[in-house]
């Protein structure tokens, strides 16, 4: 017989499996001689009250052969020799799943991808770290796995609707990712572990008969008949195939001008803008865990803030225990920051994006320029361009602790920091626009209300926070997933505006991919 069965433990308890089974055979009202075995289904922390509990869901097999959980694979067949062919723009998540969702229905994906593959990327983002040197073609947002291989690796998502979060984990465990992204309330897989996982999908990839291109920027479309006949990169290749995946993420704003000068239908959308905020991981493991010293079977805490001042929520964004703040800008002159975790989120730092939703009536002169696609990307540039002045350039950002900040006070010193190009002390109300300073502010002091101890000086604010989400839509009908204008072209992803992290941007190639074997068919 199996049973399932919900126990509330200590920490040290749920890290040994031989009292976990002594639980699960008291709730059950059976002897632990009965209980073979158990499969967690759910692991979750509560730390609402001063003794942190882990709750576990668990499947117990009693008085019968345990079976360890069987993990769901996919096959995929070879489409070296298809009749049908796709190109996938963008290698990040949502082209990736794509290009795996079309070999499982027999399609040839052909992807493009602008940057390098993980391990060149990699010494690029060491030269960007070390000596603010940027490589604008190769960086934190682009390349191989996309901005998703180094923004941390978190897969919890409340996105259910166009697609299986089940299949996405399932996926990734398949090319290599740990067993307890299935069963983690929030799981997490870490920046260290997931190059080598995006490495294994591009294997797969090409295994099964699919094109994987690098540096292969596309820089043109050739439309007649309102369909995209050619692709041109910018080493003058020229590509052609039966449809088009545009999955190019919310930095390539490149993309967003071709199509703007193709007068391809896009459109302005509200996006989110802020700082990243970084504590001593030790005060947030203090603050949320209501302990002097964290227990050593508990991970390093995170949280989950929101405000609403003067009608606008201001709200935590990708929250990183024991993390890194990163430099994510994709051109020189501009200044973008972003937060990582390695997979034991072991650093002694705690950061998150900290965000203001804009919206179309927050920017000026918008009265006259609300026709225009752009006006939230150019506004956004706009900041960055700011933060990269006001830092003095290479990289290096500008900054200011918590309670200065608030009380408009350039900080005298500052306290160390992840950020590796450095940090240097500024006033942040000249960076940021008024109406997201203000409401910083105001919630910063409410949040030091919810969490004691989290308004404080040994907080640094780092600027800024501009892409947590696209600033533009590229419109797709809601049944066929292509273009209104253009019949072959299927915009997907974070960059089309139809996702917001890793699993709902592969669950949303997935998605398009489907659609399109459909029609193909």
């Amino acid at each position: 017989m199996q049973k399932k069965l919900q126990l509330k433990l200590l920490p040290s308890e749920a890290d040994n499996d031989s009292i976990i089974m002594h639980y699960a055979a008291n709730a059950s009202g059976k002897r632990i001689s009965d209980i073979s075995g158990f499969n967690i289904l759910k692991r979750s922390i509560d730390a609402r009250g001063k003794q942190v509990w882990i709750i576990l869901v668990v499947m117990v097999f009693i008085n019968e052969i345990f079976l360890k959980r069987k993990l769901i694979t996919t096959s995929f067949t070879d489409v070296s020799k298809a009749s049908k062919k796709v190109i996938v723009i963008g290698a990040g998540p949502a082209g990736l799943f794509a290009a795996l969702e079309l070999i499982r229905s027999g399609i040839q994906p052909i992807i493009l991808e602008r940057g390098k593959d993980v391990r060149a990327r990699r010494r690029d983002l060491a030269l960007l770290n070390k000596e603010g040197i940027i490589n604008t073609e190769s960086n934190y947002c682009f390349g191989e796995g996309g901005a998703g291989t180094y923004s941390d690796g978190k897969l919890y998502t409340r996105s259910n609707k166009r697609g299986s979060i089940d299949n996405i984990l399932n996926l990734f465990v398949q090319f290599g990712a740990d067993e307890n992204i299935l069963f983690d309330a929030h799981p997490h897989i870490g920046t260290n572990k997931l190059p080598g996982i995006i490495t294994a999908m591009r294997q797969q990839i090409i295994d099964c008969g699919g094109t994987f291109l690098f540096e292969k920027k596309v820089v043109d479309f050739v439309i007649s008949n309102e369909k995209i006949q050619f692709v041109k990169t910018s080493d003058g290749n020229i590509f052609s195939a039966d449809a088009i995946i545009l999955a190019t993420g919310h930095s390539a704003r490149d993309i967003f001008y071709l199509l703007n000068e193709k007068k391809i239908l896009i459109e302005a959308k509200p996006f989110a803008l802020g700082v990243r905020i970084e504590h001593p991981q030790s005060l947030i493991d203090n603050v949320q865990y209501h302990c002097a010293k964290r227990d050593k079977y508990l991970p390093p805490a995170s949280y989950s803030l929101v405000e609403q001042v003067n009608n606008k929520g201001v709200f935590s964004f990708c929250m990183c225990p024991g993390g890194i703040i990163a430099p994510a800008s994709t051109n020189n002159n501009e200044l973008v920051v972003n937060g990582w975790s390695p997979s034991k989120r072991n650093n002694p730092y705690a950061n998150s994006g900290m965000v203001v939703q804009v919206e179309m009536e927050d920017i000026p002169g918008h009265e006259k320029l609300k026709n225009d696609a752009l006006i939230m990307m150019h506004f956004q540039q706009e900041v960055e361009q700011k933060a990269f002045t006001a830092g003095g350039g290479k990289f290096v950002a500008p900054a200011q602790r918590m309670i200065d900040f608030v009380e408009n006070k350039i900080s005298s010193s500052l306290p160390d920091c992840s950020y590796l190009p450095g940090i240097q002390s500024a006033s942040l109300k000249d960076v940021l626009p008024g109406f997201i300073f203000e409401r910083l502010s105001t919630a910063f002091i409410a949040f030091g209300k919810k969490m004691k101890g989290y308004y404080s000086n040994d907080a640094v604010i780092v600027a800024t926070e501009s892409r947590s989400s696209s600033p533009v839509r590229i419109p797709r009908h809601k049944e066929a997933l292509h273009h209104p204008q253009i019949k072959n072209l299927y915009p997907c992803g974070e960059g089309a505006g139809y996702a917001g992290g890793i699993v709902s941007a592969a669950m949303d190639g997935e998605r398009v991919a489907n659609q399109i074997a459909q029609i193909l068919a």
